[in-house]
């Protein structure tokens, strides 16, 4: 390959921000449903050891509804789960900010 085709292709690249090749673009990280449910874990834990100031209460309060809502609106039915082969989820028999506390140090 010559050095004009070379110089061709680097600027080609630069001007395509999703080619892979770009440095400028990172890709953006993936975000799952799990990864809400362990923030809602992590929201009860921090409240329940007092981690939240009372002037901060309303807006963690209003975040922890809306991660509720969106993770109960994401949440398949029973029937949807079992229709695609998938066992219908257990009820928790233990609290679930007790299970994510244990073995975690505290500060």
């Amino acid at each position: 390959m010559t050095e004009e085709n070379k110089q061709a292709t680097q600027q080609a690249q630069a001007v395509d921000k999703n080619h892979p090749a770009n440095p400028a673009m990172p890709t953006a990280p993936d975000l799952t449903v799990s990864d809400l449910q362990a923030l809602r874990t992590i929201i009860e834990v921090a409240q329940t050891r007092g981690a939240f100031k009372a002037a901060e209460m309303a807006v963690v309060g209003n975040t922890y509804n809306r991660l509720i809502q969106f993770l109960d609106a994401v949440k398949p039915a029973p029937e949807q789960q079992q229709a695609e082969g998938q066992p219908a989820p257990k009820a928790p028999t233990t609290d679930p900010v007790a299970s994510a506390v244990a073995g975690v140090p505290t500060v």
